[in-house]
């Protein structure tokens, strides 16, 4: 999705409502609003004192499309007197959309869904609100970005004007969503270890291919983005769905640097072209566009494949395509990420998406009511126990201590809860725990309550053995240097994709990696990476 976004900048850029603001990177004064209700707070519930309307940008997953049963609208209605207008993109192409309907001014007020660095070209064109300027309006938000230490964060989403334009979600704990499930008890039964690195694990697939000869033990499943993602910190760089624009932050020498130069970045190609070479990994798994289902799940169930990537969720789609094959006796273990030569380092402490509201809503005469709604909705801790779960005593029951149970009468088959028991889903059915309003608040009882206790020692793992790696300094450029960073960084990534799966696939000999970082010079590299810096040493030298 941050890769789309990237190729949104021009139209983005053509569709807003006025320039980038003069460059100075101090933060705005407060918007001033005229509020409806003026003794809002934090942990209150929000309510419209009249009937109003929020218009929402809806993206349509083909496995739970709205429904008119969905209960999920109605009770936000009953509770704030708000409604939830929709307007629908479908999955498929919702980043592409979002980005025409956004370019064209006929996108809805709300747009969730947003991950950071998504908003950047939306802000540098003024088509999005700064909502730092209406944080005050946002008792919730700002209560858990500095419960949770947070407040740093999100500071580094300011954009060069010094303000930020999006919130994002909040996480009181945050770990990996993706990283690597292996059949354990193969893994046992081979006598491998279970892999704490990366060269642990080469270790285990060896042992595997000797005793399951027909098998290419290792898969991602996600075109390789997954793997190399989660890979990359171990190696000390970045890759696959992380890479961003591709920079990587020197601390030594206190520059950014282009990820694909480094040397770390080659010892994780070479890494991966090895297994390639014995017969270790799925090289379709990288090639082939299934989304982590079709052919690796399937592979699973065959027993070709005993290591992929994955999350909880992927968990419960391999246990339940093993029972179908009939496979009795297995055990399934999300891991925390492998460490490498750069320690036992994963992603940096990251949040999970929020929204943006779009340029138009500033002359509302209900923007006051409808930020606090927003508010409400996303980053309020009872409407999120609500959005995930539905209504207490309706579909859940809530113990003392605060453990949530799913009543018998209703399933929540993306988690594997009450497949036996349960006729509704409450996603599929009622709306609840959808992924357009999963976003905002989440603690870790809320996190813990509706995974397998497998995820929840995946957590403790992570938390206990896992070093974060340090963000890198904030380097956000203006309008117009976002466009021309659009037009460098765009071939560049192309190359590195390209060369990327043919040194791993062997269809390019490693001897040839210099030849390569030759060909990224040739096409503007030094005017792209001297680009970002200017813009850290700018970002540095106004806020210090």
């Amino acid at each position: 999705m941050a890769l789309t976004a990237v190729s949104a900048l021009a139209l983005a850029a053509c569709g807003g409502t006025g320039g980038s603001p003069g460059g100075g990177t101090a933060a705005a004064e407060p918007a001033e609003l005229e509020c409806a209700v003026t003794d809002y707070a934090a942990d209150q519930q929000f309510t419209s004192p009249e009937p109003m309307e929020v218009s929402m940008l809806w993206t349509d997953w083909p496995e739970s499309p709205v429904t008119d049963s969905w209960r999920i609208f109605d009770e936000i209605e009953e509770r704030t007197n708000v409604r939830i207008v929709t307007t629908h993109v479908p999955f498929s192409d919702a980043v592409e959309k979002r980005g025409l309907l956004i370019a064209a001014g006929e996108a809805p007020t709300v747009i969730p869904l947003t991950y950071t660095g998504d908003e950047r070209p939306f802000a540098a064109s003024g088509a999005v609100l700064p909502l730092s300027d209406y944080a005050e309006h946002m008792p919730n938000f700002n209560k858990y970005v500095d419960e949770w230490d947070l407040r740093e964060m999100v500071d580094n989403l300011r954009q060069s004007d010094g303000r930020y334009y999006m919130t994002p979600g909040l996480q009181e704990v945050s770990v990996p969503m993706f990283s690597l499930i292996i059949r354990k008890d193969v893994f046992e039964e081979v006598g491998a270890p279970i892999p704490e690195t990366w060269e642990e694990l080469q270790t285990g697939l060896e042992l595997i291919k000797e005793a399951y000869p027909d098998s290419l033990p290792l898969a991602d499943g996600f075109e390789g983005q997954s793997m190399l993602n989660y890979a990359s910190h171990a190696f000390g760089t970045v890759a696959g769905w992380g890479f961003g624009q591709g920079m990587f932050y020197n601390e030594s020498t206190g520059d950014f640097e282009y990820a694909p130069t480094t040397d770390g970045y080659r010892d994780m190609v070479a890494y991966f072209r090895g297994l390639v070479d014995a017969g270790l990994l799925d090289t379709e798994s990288f090639t082939a566009p299934n989304d982590g289902t079709g052919t690796v799940t399937e592979k699973i169930a065959a027993e070709t494949v005993f290591a992929a990537s994955g999350a909880s969720g992927t968990v419960n789609e391999f246990a339940i395509a093993l029972d179908a094959a009939g496979v009795t006796d297995y055990e399934l273990a999300l891991l925390a990420p492998p460490g490498g030569e750069a320690g036992q380092v994963v992603e940096p402490r990251n949040f999970w998406h929020g929204f943006m509201v779009t340029a138009q809503a500033k002359d509302d005469p209900n923007l006051c009511s409808t930020i606090q709604f927003l508010d409400w909705l996303y980053y309020n801790p009872e409407a999120r126990e609500l959005v995930q779960w539905g209504v207490e005593g309706e579909t859940y029951e809530k113990a003392e201590d605060g453990t949530i149970t799913l009543l018998p009468d209703f399933t929540y088959t993306a988690y594997n809860l009450n497949t036996d028991t349960g006729s509704t889903d409450i996603k599929v059915d009622l709306g609840w725990g959808n992924d357009v309003l999963a976003g905002g608040t989440e603690s870790r009882v809320l996190k813990e309550s509706y995974n397998q206790p497998g995820y929840v020692d995946y957590i403790d793992t992570v938390l206990s053995s896992r070093t974060p790696r340090d963000p890198f300094p904030p380097a956000p450029l203006d309008e117009m240097e976002l466009e021309r960073a659009s037009l460098q960084a765009t071939p560049l990534k192309d190359s590195v994709d390209t060369a990327t799966l043919q040194f791993i696939l062997g269809d390019r000999d490693m001897s040839e990696w210099d030849a390569f970082v030759s060909e990224l010079g040739s096409s503007g590299l030094a005017s792209y990476v001297e680009l970002i810096n200017s813009a850290k040493d700018r970002w540095a030298e106004a806020n210090g």
